[in-house]
């Protein structure tokens, strides 16, 4: 159950009582709910951002939205609406090793983004798609619908093949809804992750040489930097897990993350932090925004003008879909696709039969611990990089991340809320389409950046990474990845 306000930050309930009681804030917060044909709420449920410890246990229909004005919580919707496929693109500032930085020096950590945020917009406008563009603390997002009964939805739910898994698990009626979700939606929602991790891999592009920190795809820990491990995030990973179990935070609630997570803000600064909300980017400078997401009044006064309703780009999409499947990356993707995992029933003989001896001791740690290191998207990236320079085709290298999800590695109820197979295929997909593609330049694929990083296990100088390195340099650059498919490394050709 997420805290009410004043008991994370006391001495400020009547602040927030006061702020939500606001018509022109209640107004703008039922409007991002809404459809943008005016017929009402479309969002299939609300929650509290920020909810770690127990996923998927507070969910509610948009109809309780007292209940969280009363309790002064921070509101996220759901991605899963009943009109539109909702599209969302993030960027944010991520500092591993002080996570107060962007609440503490705003305008720096924003500053870090202006190129990206500027290459987004470029990009989207080329192609006709103008989104809703909002603030919240540590960056900026991205937010347009696709109608479900438009042509861009039709050829989106095309473009990805729905496991049967999925079909499965979708079709079960979820809280506090009771309803499912259709093979149609589900599939679109996959196509769509395909066509984001598009537009990502391209801003990555364009942007990696004018900003002097790490631009990644996700939050991937990095070497240090002028304050401690900091990059930003291009963040896509919301389409690595089930369209149910993903959330946009509301424009306009409160923004409380610095306050639920342990370790963001100590007692020295924790006074230095003003309550902040999520706001949308309207008519001022980012200096400007950034006052007003601090001040309450200043938030209250800019719902009176600022719409925050979600733009349908259904016919722009098309032009932005047509895009993707000429692209590099629809072609790494059909590439990635051409394999499946190994039977389940198989692992015994296949993926579990994998010795880790013969690796370097940082991914043999990753693999043989993989709770939570094989979680975290350095770590993923680590063994894909790995892996790929030895010959496995990515498929296989997903396979065996599912099967280490999908073992008892004291999960919990990690697996049972999101899915593994989903997860273990986004993840490598995106980690080897950089890799094939040459955007990942493999900077930091050496032990120096790997230690700086947190993941060297082995004693100074006991091993190095040169030659992996050497042979997925070449294997990129001779078109040579995935040449050696998984039963020739492992397992007699009987097993397949």
């Amino acid at each position: 159950m997420s805290q009410r306000t004043d008991e994370l930050i006391p001495g400020r309930t009547m602040d927030v009582e006061n702020y939500y009681r606001c018509p022109a804030i209640r107004r703008r917060i039922v409007e991002f709910l809404e459809s943008d044909r005016h017929d009402g709420i479309s969002a299939v449920f609300i929650t509290p951002c920020d909810v770690v410890h127990e996923i998927g246990t507070d969910f509610r229909l948009p109809c309780e939205l007292d209940y969280f004005y009363e309790r002064g919580f921070d509101i996220n919707r759901s991605l899963w609406d009943y009109s539109s496929l909702i599209a969302h693109l993030d960027i944010e500032y991520v500092n591993f090793d002080f996570p107060a930085e962007p609440y503490l020096d705003p305008i720096r950590s924003f500053d870090f983004q202006k190129s990206i945020v500027a290459a987004i917009q470029k990009m989207l406008l080329e192609f006709g798609v103008s989104p809703l563009h909002l603030l919240s603390g540590r960056g900026h997002h991205f937010v347009w619908r696709i109608d479900q009964n438009s042509a861009a939805f039709g050829k989106l739910s095309k473009i990805a093949r729905l496991p049967q898994h999925l079909k499965l698990r979708y079709a079960t009626k979820y809280s506090p809804a009771n309803s499912s979700i259709s093979p149609d939606l589900a599939a679109a929602y996959l196509g769509l992750g395909k066509v984001m991790e598009f537009v990502a891999l391209s801003i990555k592009r364009m942007c990696d040489q004018s900003i002097c920190i790490p631009v990644e795809l996700s939050a991937v820990e990095v070497p240090s930097q002028v304050r401690g491990r900091e990059m930003v995030s291009i963040d896509i990973t919301e389409y690595g897990d089930l369209l149910n179990t993903r959330l946009i935070r509301i424009p306009f609630s409160l923004y409380l993350k610095p306050w639920k997570y342990h370790g963001i803000l100590n007692d020295q600064i924790r006074d230095k932090v003003p309550v902040m909300v999520s706001i949308p980017f309207f008519e001022m400078s980012i200096n400007e925004a950034l006052g007003v997401m601090r001040n309450l009044d200043r938030a209250s006064n800019l719902a009176d003008r600022a719409s925050v309703r979600i733009p349908d780009q259904s016919r722009a999409m098309l032009s932005l879909i047509d895009a993707y499947e000429q692209s590099q990356a629809a072609h790494f993707h059909s590439v990635f696709y051409e394999l499946e995992h190994t039977n389940p029933e198989l692992w015994g003989r296949s993926y579990d039969r994998f010795s880790t001896e013969t690796l370097p001791p940082c991914v043999r740690s990753i693999l043989d611990n993989p709770n939570d290191l094989l979680l975290k998207p350095a770590g993923i990236r680590h063994v894909v990089r790995i892996l790929l320079s030895l010959g496995w085709h990515p498929r296989h290298i997903a396979g065996l991340i599912r099967a280490k999800y999908e073992r008892n590695y004291g999960w919990g109820r990690e697996w049972y809320f999101y899915d593994a197979a989903t997860r273990s295929d986004f993840y490598t997909r995106v980690f080897f389409t950089l890799i094939a593609s040459g955007v990942d330049s493999l900077a930091h694929f050496d032990c120096q950046s790997i230690c700086s990083s947190g993941y060297c296990k082995g004693k100074s100088g006991s091993c190095s990474l040169d030659g992996y390195k050497k042979s997925l340099i070449e294997r990129v650059e001779n078109e040579r990845l995935a040449d050696r498919p998984f039963n020739r490394l492992f397992l007699p050709e009987k097993y397949f």
